[in-house]
């Protein structure tokens, strides 16, 4: 997706960029994705408060302490659930009116009807519906605090533009952990933290120390620091920093989080050559941003040529691929990343619709994301929704002859797609004995669900987050009644309020909060 550089004084390089508008390749982003306020908020940000960072109304609720160890973490029990009505996206296992699953150290043990397991907890599901976590493939977390940043005229461009370098890295730890404990609530169980500002060392420590607190399965993708220019590569010492700090012996993750990367993609070739080399000595697997318009393009055909493409190598957005670039992830089992939200409201390539039908159709590994919370809410059930919407073929087009998106599909999209999309597909996307305990337990009795006829079509257009009661990350209950009780909820929201208002103060213009003080939770 196309982003800002910044165009302040940053601590970093002392540098004073110009107000352009850049994608994620570094080439500047056509004007048309910009209303005249989003432009003139973008070339008005050098004179904003270009300074502001030390002012003492803009202090962070930090410090976020990287270097102690992960808060508490509730057990990994051993539990039977019982009597649920089964929607397991496992191909052998199925769907089911009534099913028990026992889950022991964070693991599923077995799944049927009428199970016994001696000194087991049971967990009443006979309302209630069973379902694996859902996988988000696609997810910017640095800024889930920025999510109502944008207003009219004053969209996800320019209000990333006007905030990119005002954030410090107390205020990444709040919106990471805000963000994973939001997925957890909503049944997101695994996530790909895209960090794509990473603006030092420092500001890495902060989004980990927040995945080590957050307790959510993730992938965390290394990236540039937003606005960094196209001929300077991302910082690969750094990571090895944090592989060895972070993901060595001592890890603090205990197997939930995995380390990638995040490239700009071949549109400064040099670059892109230089850093596929780097992650090629080091076996790390990509994402790239593939394009919602044509001047953004990058091409799967092109990036099988040169040898990188295969199941590793993830791709978002697609819009405007060709048949040789769908062709090329077949033969090389690429999977893709679809921001159903963004995809419609930035998508000025079109083909959303048309795109999801012919890589459904082809058997490509479709999975669904959410960009950033300033263009997509965290609910899973709504892309679904969406999704399935969309999926229909067009009389008189060249989708007529396509078949449309079913129940069944959404759901794959939403839990074990992304799964293998993430490398993950041995480890969750669906309840299947000898998997990780990622579930999901959804009211049945709510006014929006009850009475339950097809279970494929209640999860995707009946049920919403607010009908989750109960979720399981790696064998631990983090929500239960539908309230959270692995983490303070309030704890988190007074948190990132108060970051979010020392961002906006820094990055002052028309982000400048009206009160000098943080609001009140």
């Amino acid at each position: 997706m196309p982003h800002t550089a910044h165009s302040q004084s940053t601590p970093e390089n002392g540098e004073d960029h110009t107000a352009t508008v850049f994608d994620d390749c570094g080439r500047p982003a056509p004007a048309h994705l910009l209303g005249r306020r989003t432009l003139l908020a973008a070339a008005g940000a050098a004179t904003v408060a270009p300074l502001a960072f030390a002012a003492p109304a803009a202090a962070s609720p930090g410090p976020h302490r990287p270097g102690r160890q992960p808060g508490w973490r509730p057990e990994r029990g051993h539990y039977l659930i019982k009597g649920a009505a089964l929607v397991s996206v496992d191909p052998v296992i199925g769907n089911q009116a009534k099913a028990d699953i026992e889950v022991k150290d964070g693991r599923i043990v077995q799944v049927g009807p009428g199970l016994k397991a001696r000194g087991a907890r049971v967990i009443d599901a006979s309302k209630m519906i069973a379902m694996p976590g859902f996988v988000e493939s696609h997810y910017h977390m640095w800024s889930a605090l920025g999510r109502n940043f944008v207003s009219t005229g004053f969209e996800y461009f320019a209000a990333k533009s006007a905030t990119v370098a005002a954030y410090q890295p107390d205020d990444f730890y709040h919106s990471v952990l805000l963000g994973l404990v939001e997925c957890a609530s909503a049944g997101i169980t695994t996530v790909n933290n895209w960090s794509h500002n990473v603006r030092g060392p420092e500001y890495a420590d902060a989004e980990l120390h927040a995945h080590a607190d957050g307790l959510v399965r993730a992938r965390y993708s290394y990236g540039h620091r937003d606005g960094q220019p196209a001929t300077q590569p991302i910082d690969f010492a750094d990571i090895d920093r944090v592989s060895s700090t972070w993901f060595g012996r001592k890890s603090p993750f205990d197997g939930l989080v995995h380390l990638g990367v995040n490239l700009r993609g071949p549109g400064q070739m040099p670059t892109f050559l230089a850093e596929m080399a780097e992650v090629t000595k080091r076996k790390l697997p990509v994402s790239v941003h593939s394009g919602q318009g044509p001047t953004t393009a990058v091409h799967a055909a092109d990036l099988e040529r040169m040898g990188f493409l295969g199941p590793d190598f993830l791709l978002c957005h697609a819009l405007p691929f060709d048949e040789a670039d769908r062709q090329a992830m077949v033969r090389t089992k690429a999977p893709v990343s679809f921001s159903v939200h963004s995809e419609l409201r930035l998508g000025t390539a079109g083909g959303f619709h048309g795109q999801l039908l012919r890589m459904l159709a082809a058997g490509i590994t479709v999975s669904l994301s959410f960009d950033a919370s300033s263009l997509a809410p965290i609910n899973m059930f709504e892309s679904m929704n969406v999704a399935w919407n969309l999926g229909i073929p067009w009389v008189d087009t060249d989708t007529a002859a396509l078949p449309p998106v079913v129940f069944r599909q959404a759901i794959e999209m939403a839990t074990i797609n992304g799964a293998k999309a993430l490398g993950l597909a041995g480890v969750t996307g669906s309840i299947t004995p000898g998997k990780r305990a990622d579930i999901v337990l959804i009211r049945a009795d709510d006014l929006n669900i009850a009475p339950i006829g097809d279970l494929e079509s209640t999860v995707v257009r009946s049920a919403t987050t607010a009908n989750i009661d109960t979720v399981l990350i790696d064998g631990r209950i983090v929500k239960q009644n539908r309230v959270m009780v692995s983490h303070d909820a309030g704890k988190v929201v007074r948190n990132a309020a108060a970051a979010a208002h020392a961002v906006r103060t820094r990055a002052g213009g028309v982000l400048t909060p009206t009160s000098p003080t943080p609001p009140r939770f």
